[in-house]
């Protein structure tokens, strides 16, 4: 019924200022782009376009056609990529930080997979500190983890708000030090958490110590305390607390890719999906 090449005459048509134009751009006579339009007009059983000798302009169907026929026609180029050509086969050695796992970067690499299935991936979960020093002695291809302010290394993926996270209907005793779950040296959010608390004047006491993410969210959720971390973290069992507001605000954190100076073509794909997908992160 929709036939990919008839949508794909109708598409340029559509965005150009007649049907011989049209024909230029895709290398067809004007009778041919026309006859295209006519055998989906037909197939459809609705008018696309109205004509006449002065103007040409899209029907309502017209412009509700061309909606879809742009998402058919991208999925009809996607499903040709992945299935021409040669496919990749190889292993990626990747590292990321755990709050990333438990965050957007499993979306990110299903889009990978399901494009790459032959391609091995070796996950090494850390602290970004530590996946730094096993990218430099060529262990990992391909990190996302955290950067420093003020540090230019790694290209920019995306920023997200810190919070200050705790089990459910906590309201924190500002009388007294600040109860502080924090991950260990040398962290990027312990660093800016207590350069916040430094530059604000409150006073905290380290009640826990977990060298991952998930083990501070367990203490938060356990009501150990307090503890700052990315915002997409946050979940019904991990809130803020019910006077945050006088709190001392935390700043964002910026997460970034960084490569081995040389990539295989796996790893080079896997970059270029994530870095793709960045923007819808932030």
């Amino acid at each position: 019924m929709l036939n990919p090449v008839w949508l794909h005459t109708f598409t340029t048509a559509a965005a150009s200022s007649s049907f011989t134009e049209a024909g230029r751009q895709l290398g067809l006579t004007q009778s041919s782009v026309s006859d295209h339009i006519r055998r989906l007009e037909e197939s459809v059983g609705r008018r696309l376009f109205v004509r006449d000798t002065h103007s040409r302009a899209l029907t309502a169907d017209g412009e509700s056609l061309l909606v879809h026929a742009r998402l058919i026609l991208e999925a009809h180029a996607r499903a040709e990529a992945q299935f021409s050509g040669e496919r990749l086969r190889g292993r990626v050695r990747f590292g990321t930080s755990d709050d990333l796992a438990m965050g957007p970067l499993p979306d990110m690499l299903a889009a990978f997979r399901s494009q790459h299935p032959e391609v091995e991936l070796e996950i090494t979960i850390g602290l970004t500190s530590d996946l730094y020093a096993l990218l430099d002695q060529g262990k990992l291809d391909l990190l996302v983890g955290k950067r420093r302010s003020g540090e230019s290394r790694g290209h920019s993926m995306f920023s997200t708000p810190m919070q200050w996270l705790t089990r459910p209907e906590t309201h924190v005793d500002l009388s007294q030090p600040l109860p502080l779950i924090l991950l260990p040296e040398p962290s990027i959010t312990r660093a800016a958490t207590l350069q916040a608390l430094g530059k604000s004047g409150h006073h905290w006491r380290i009640v826990c110590t977990s060298g991952s993410h998930a083990g501070c969210m367990a203490a938060a959720r356990g009501g150990l305390g307090l503890s700052a971390l990315p915002q997409h973290l946050a979940s019904r069992d991990l809130t803020v607390p019910l006077n945050n507001a006088s709190l001392p605000v935390l700043p964002d954190v910026e997460y970034v890719a960084l490569t081995a100076r040389r990539l295989s073509r796996p790893a080079d794909t896997l970059y270029q999906i994530l870095m793709s997908s960045r923007l819808s992160r932030g």
